[in-house]
């Protein structure tokens, strides 16, 4: 028997809880009702837990229940947030066209604003230093006038770096502007309110913290107005059609609840293996950390090998080792994010990309330290 592969790619995706599994599992066979059904108990049940569901995750972020919104994920998500707005804006008549984002956002975001730029709005992508941080001053010296949305991410989903949203934030509130934030990474990992914060919509994904695939939430700010990008019925509030998926909504309030109530303590844990790994790989030569040392989440590690061919590397490592070299909706391709970052495409793709978890131990640090060591050494002797 093969011997089990170590996981190290969980900004990618995170193993559901069992206890997720467990508070999930009613919902899927005994009390499957449609929470819209409200005309008897068995709906009127699923609606409870919907809503109580709802209560648990609005509370955990500090925001007033009716704030969230259930989606498919954090895709959908950042889909509503961002052609909404822009819908919305036109339906008002309002005359605000320009959209802002930095050019190391996720491609959930990027796609979407690039496609509202080919229907008549103009979309300034920022370019970020080598440290993957935004520059303030160039930021503001880019807002307009006419800019009507910000989004830039909490939390990068390859190198890991935590922008100053709280300063993005107040810059934006001065200007009217709407700030849109894709915490997929950040939600569940580090401490985020988006109301304290000043964010008016946050993106969240269920299976980014622990939860199942195929839930996820947009937080919405008091007075956001935002077109419905699904059409077909009236559920929550409006804004998404589509019968609400009970199981689902009740792993992710579980998920949340758990990431919670253990992410100081998996943050300082995780930290710690992650700085052993890298002071383990540095030790090699040629190697390079991506994005800024901090400030960046406890779970990620991203390198640059030099020496050796990206291709080669990873199918070295495939069979003992899940991490890979870029986000996971790249389909193959050099990570424009590291581009970014000033990488040229071939250093981009000899990167491997670390996500530790909430189960990864010393042992697997240990052991994954000295697999990518033992390839590089051979690679680089070839």
């Amino acid at each position: 028997m093969a011997d089990p592969v170590i996981y190290l790619d969980h900004q990618a995706t995170t193993p559901c809880e069992p206890a997720v599994v467990e508070a999930m599992a009613p919902w899927w066979s005994e009390e499957f009702a449609n929470p819209s059904s409200r005309s008897h108990r068995p709906g009127l049940l699923a609606a409870a837990a919907v809503e109580q569901a709802r209560g648990q995750i609005a509370g955990a972020l500090g925001v007033p229940a009716n704030a969230v919104v259930f989606t498919s994920g954090a895709t959908e998500a950042n889909n509503l947030a961002i052609k909404g707005l822009a819908e919305a804006e036109l339906l008002a008549g309002g005359s605000r066209r320009h959209l802002l984002c930095l050019s190391t956002e996720h491609r959930a975001v990027l796609d979407p604003l690039r496609y509202l730029s080919r229907h008549g709005f103009a979309l300034t992508e920022l370019p970020v230093p080598p440290s993957g941080l935004v520059d303030l001053e160039q930021f503001s010296q880019h807002l307009r006038a006419d800019t009507l949305l910000v989004s830039v991410m909490a939390a990068n989903n390859e190198i890991g770096v935590l922008q100053p949203i709280s300063a993005i934030a107040r810059l934006c509130r001065e200007r009217g502007i709407r700030f849109h934030c894709d915490g997929a990474q950040a939600v569940g990992h580090i401490p985020l309110q988006p109301a304290a914060l000043g964010i008016d919509l946050l993106s969240i994904s269920g299976h980014k913290l622990y939860g199942p695939k195929g839930i996820g939430a947009l937080v919405v700010g008091p007075g956001v107005q935002l077109a419905p990008q699904l059409h077909g019925g009236s559920q929550e509030q409006g804004l998404r059609a589509g019968s609400l998926p009970v199981p689902l909504i009740v792993g992710l309030a579980k998920a949340l609840e758990l990431a919670m109530a253990d992410q100081a303590e998996r943050a300082e844990r995780l930290a710690a293996l992650r700085d052993q790994l890298w002071q383990r790989l540095q030790a090699l030569g040629g190697i390079h950390r991506n994005g800024a040392a901090a400030p960046r989440l406890a779970h990620n590690l991203n390198i640059w090998i030099e020496g050796v061919d990206g291709a080669a590397l990873q199918r070295a490592l495939r069979p003992s080792l899940a991490l890979s070299s870029g986000s996971a909706c790249s389909s193959g391709e050099p990570s424009h994010v590291l581009q970014a970052l000033g990488l040229s495409r071939q250093q981009a793709a000899a990167a491997l990309r670390f996500g530790l978890g909430r189960r990864t131990s010393g042992a697997e640090i240990e052991a994954a330290a000295e697999l990518v060591s033992a390839a590089i050494t051979e690679l680089r002797q070839r």
